[in-house]
């Protein structure tokens, strides 16, 4: 009777989980489902649960000494205890690639693992996760797991370094799962303490991060700029690696390939970082400035990364201004002879380094600068006139017949861009004659006005008396008007040694004109040898 009393008293069971009591064994699944309970907190209860998970989702090397949370649960659904461990579990759920190349295969598991890594950058925005040693093991394996990949082979052609402004830029189709690893990563790299993460945040993965600038995708790129800066920033220790790391992508790319995604990039990094040198400068800077910079001025593709080229190398100069020298020695050096478009881009590049060169620097580059100068004031490049009206009407008749017949691929241009492009050859003699309207370059001028004019005043004269362009001839003019105000002996002086020289050379024309005249009447009076057979040879082979 009694047993019967004690029997409809219900018992109270303790807190710990069933499955951990029974010990029930979940097989391969990745997670196992609570025992079914009656009545309405059926839902809570099992929310509650604290589940075992299989070793292959959640390696032991990762999760020992912890246990295992249902990744699919919510952060709001557990308790402050249990986050950390549902932190780990749900970056271990997201080691797993899944093919993103077509969107309706494993559409359910590409979604479940999309909601799951929002779900990871929310927690970790809202500072309440916590990088532990198993924490940063996984958040760093998920990302290698994620992001580091093989890229397929470049198909573009030899010409371009990449991306070039007539190339539409491409898009990872992958791009909504590795955007939400990115800011997971990015998240990371500026919460974690430098010291718990460089274990794993070592040479090898960081050497694998700078693999990934090579990718064609401009938005990856962009968020691997700010990711590497991040990282250079707070692990000190790994600086003198990244700066070696960089600089053998750039080797690479100016010596052998000449095709690489990710220089425009890699230079906006560093032009922060040149900014950050402190003074007198290393002698590794300054290597990396000769040997790395300097010969990216080399390849064809130099228009898609030569303004954040032109800040680095004005970063230097600013460092240290005895570099302007050596730096305008190398433009010089690499100094395009018939790319038009590149020499625009030296030429404005060189006006911002002369802005800031001491006078001492100027004078022991004036020489060569400005017999370059000179060649750039009378550039060739100018009398393009026939040859680019004769393209442009090509390329008119071309659109015209493309409009009748659709199938008929656009020739010889395929954009808009290309036409304009080839704007630049008129352009090169009147960018030269505007460093004369830079105030800081017109007092080195006319400071050194006895070495500087005579170099350039056989340009300015023949500009005068050949060129067609009406504004090019009004910047001559104007130019000469500034000579004859610094100093009027001395371009009267000029005029009259050009003059001695020009009289001189028809001199010389006429001496060889008369020689050859000889030479021929001497030819006219020799015997004609028409009729001479040619003696055959006796020998026999």
């Amino acid at each position: 009777m009694l047993k019967q009393i004690l029997s409809k008293i219900p018992r109270k069971f303790p807190k710990s989980d069933p499955l951990d009591s029974t010990g029930i064994d979940c097989g391969n699944d990745s997670t196992c489902s609570g025992p079914p309970t009656n009545g309405g907190n059926s839902f809570s209860s099992r929310l509650n649960v604290v589940k075992r998970v299989s070793s292959a989702v959640f390696p032991a090397s990762i999760m020992a000494g912890m246990e295992a949370v249902d990744p699919h649960l919510s952060f709001k659904d557990v308790s402050n205890l249990q986050k950390q461990n549902l932190f780990v579990s749900k970056l271990n759920l997201c080691c797993e690639v899944s093919d993103c190349s077509d969107p309706d295969k494993n559409a359910v598991q590409q979604d479940l693992k999309h909601q799951v890594l929002i779900d990871l950058v929310d927690f970790v925005s809202s500072g309440s996760a916590k990088f532990t040693e198993p924490a940063i093991a996984a958040i760093c394996k998920m990302c290698a797991n994620n992001l580091f990949r093989v890229f397929p082979p470049k198909y573009r052609t030899v010409n371009t370094g990449g991306e070039t402004e007539d190339e539409e830029p491409m898009f990872d189709p992958a791009w909504s799962h590795l955007q939400s690893v990115y800011d997971l990563l990015l998240r990371f790299v500026s919460s974690v303490d430098a010291k718990a993460a460089k274990k794993h945040v070592d040479h090898a993965f960081i050497l694998r991060l700078l693999e990934l600038f090579d990718s064609v995708d401009p938005r990856e790129r962009d968020c691997l700029k700010t990711i590497l800066h991040r990282i250079y920033g707070k692990f000190m220790v790994h600086r003198p690696f990244i700066r070696k790391a960089v600089s053998n992508i750039i080797y690479h790319f100016v010596f052998e390939t000449e095709r690489h995604n990710g220089i425009a990039e890699l230079l906006e990094i560093f032009g922060s970082v040149i900014s950050g040198f402190a003074l007198p400068l290393k002698e590794e800077h300054k290597i990396f400035l000769w040997r790395a910079l300097i010969p990216l001025h080399k390849p064809k593709s130099v228009g898609i990364y030569h303004q954040q080229l032109t800040y680095c190398v004005v970063q230097f100069i600013e460092k240290d201004p005895r570099l302007t020298s050596p730096v305008i020695k190398g433009l010089l050096k690499y100094w395009p002879v018939t790319n038009s478009q590149k020499e625009l881009m030296f030429i404005s590049e060189l006006e911002e380094i002369l802005e800031m060169t001491g006078m001492d620097e100027f004078q022991k580059i004036m020489v060569p600068l400005f017999r370059r100068i000179r060649c750039c004031l009378n550039s060739s490049h100018y009398q393009c006139r026939t040859a680019f009206l004769i393209t442009c009407f090509s390329w008119i008749i071309v659109s015209a017949i493309r409009k009748i017949f659709k199938a008929l691929p656009l020739a010889p241009f395929t954009k808009m861009t290309t036409i304009m492009s080839l704007l630049s050859p008129f352009q090169v003699a009147e960018r030269a004659h505007l460093l004369w309207n830079n105030e800081r370059i017109l007092k080195l001028i006319e400071h050194n006005r006895h070495v500087i004019v005579p170099l350039v005043f056989s340009a300015l004269e023949q500009n005068t008396q050949n060129h067609w362009n009406q504004s090019v001839l009004i910047q001559t003019q104007h130019i000469r008007k500034m000579f004859c105000e610094m100093d009027e002996e001395l371009v009267l002086a000029c005029q009259r040694k050009l003059e001695e020289q020009d009289s001189l050379s028809s001199v010389e024309a006429e001496k060889r004109r008369l020689t050859w005249e000889r030479l021929e009447n001497a030819a006219d009076l020799q015997p004609r040898a028409d009729n001479i057979l040619p003696v055959s040879c006796s020998v026999t082979c």
